[in-house]
């Protein structure tokens, strides 16, 4: 569903992505793991298109992207979620999910209002509430929710369990299994590991902008040395 291929990307001068490589097959939650600053979010721009590489391809369900513009590649069915949320503080939770409707794709079930508060049932208590007046962990919540709205093939999440507390965590893994057995591809940013193994199939570390590790989430609990290297605080 979404390969990355030798991609670099630059900040200015600054080389931040040296020659990254990744896959996520259909149906696949795949976690990028580092430490705060390895590079995860910018590879999650840079694939979505809002970083151009300077080098490097991005294929998504067959097709190049890595020269479209962001809009393109969500028309696509790519579906992004900032770790900044950047939810519409003063339009409510249903106005925000209108926010991100596009049409149903051929070979997965529509998402709708109704399917989407089945799986954020927090969300449905508070469907007049403007985002404004919501907790952070709500706002991911509706964060995600909007961008289902666009019924994306695969989502790209950022730092999906920052800053949350534990229950809503623990919510927040809940939801991901679920759109695992919808069938979408989830490529996930995250510094906690306990939460990517909760949800993840395989795993991907990056360090100082390049890959050091990938491998099966078993592979990775078996090396405690690599966790030690690259995931320590």
């Amino acid at each position: 569903m979404l390969q990355v291929r030798n991609l670099h990307a630059f900040y200015g001068r600054a080389h931040i992505l040296h020659g990254v490589s990744l896959d996520a097959g259909a149906g696949e939650v795949v976690a990028l793991l580092g430490r705060n600053g390895a590079g995860k979010s910018t590879v999650l721009k840079a694939i979505m298109g809002l970083l151009p590489p300077a080098e490097g391809e991005v294929a998504f369900d067959g097709r190049r992207v890595e020269r479209l513009p962001p809009y393109r590649i969500a028309r696509l069915g790519l579906g992004y979620v900032p770790e900044e949320r950047r939810i519409f503080t003063d339009l409510t939770v249903s106005e925000n999910l209108e926010v991100g409707r596009q049409a149903a794709r051929a070979g997965l079930p529509p998402w709708t209002e109704d399917k989407l508060f089945a799986l954020f049932p927090n969300l449905a208590a508070m469907r007049e509430r403007p985002g404004g007046r919501m907790s952070g962990g709500e706002q991911q919540m509706l964060t995600i929710a909007r961008t289902l709205m666009g019924n994306p093939r695969c989502v790209l999440l950022d730092e999906p369990s920052e800053g949350l507390a534990p229950i809503i965590v623990e919510q927040m893994a809940r939801s991901i299994r679920a759109l695992k057995g919808e069938g979408l591809t989830v490529l996930l940013s995250e510094q906690n590991l306990h939460f990517s193994q909760a949800v993840a199939d395989r795993a991907y570390i990056i360090e100082k902008g390049q890959i050091r590790f990938g491998g099966s989430m078993a592979e990775l609990a078996a090396d405690p040395s690599l966790r030690e290297q690259y995931l320590s605080v």
